[in-house]
């Protein structure tokens, strides 16, 4: 399952009976949420926005990389567009292999590429004002 959806669409269960499956005996979940501070300032929410048509291209393509790199069976990354409330699911990575340890390496690589690649866009709403935040050229 690789997809862009609103908070109110992520089910963790879901996202994580999507990449079950009896070959491998390890799933690693990263689930990322929304916290109520940034540098010592109050968020208040999160507003994502994306290219659709390339994010989904580059998630498709990481998961492909987390199953050639990580010998996974199956990759699931959702990633929650609109606002985010604190509190709430912004992005959900599930890699299931045959052992723990390429699990959680396979989960690792990929939210870190997810975030230096996919065209996702971060809007960070404070008690005095908002700011986008660039987290990749």
């Amino acid at each position: 399952m690789i997809a862009l959806k609103s908070t109110q669409e992520i089910d963790v269960n879901e996202i994580t009976a999507s990449v079950q499956s009896d070959a491998c005996g390890a799933i690693d979940i990263f689930v990322g949420t929304v916290r109520n501070n940034f540098k010592g300032k109050n968020v208040s929410k999160l507003f994502f926005e994306a290219y659709e048509p390339m994010a989904i291209s580059e998630l498709t393509k990481i998961a492909d990389q987390v199953k050639n790199q990580y010998q996974a069976s199956k990759v699931s990354i959702v990633h929650a567009l609109g606002d985010c409330k604190v509190g709430e699911i912004a992005v959900v990575i599930a890699v299931a292999t045959p052992h723990r340890k390429a699990s959680f390496d396979g989960c690792q690589y990929a939210i870190d590429t997810l975030k230096d690649t996919v065209p996702i866009w971060k809007k960070e709403f404070f008690e005095d004002g908002s700011h986008w935040v660039f987290s990749h050229p």
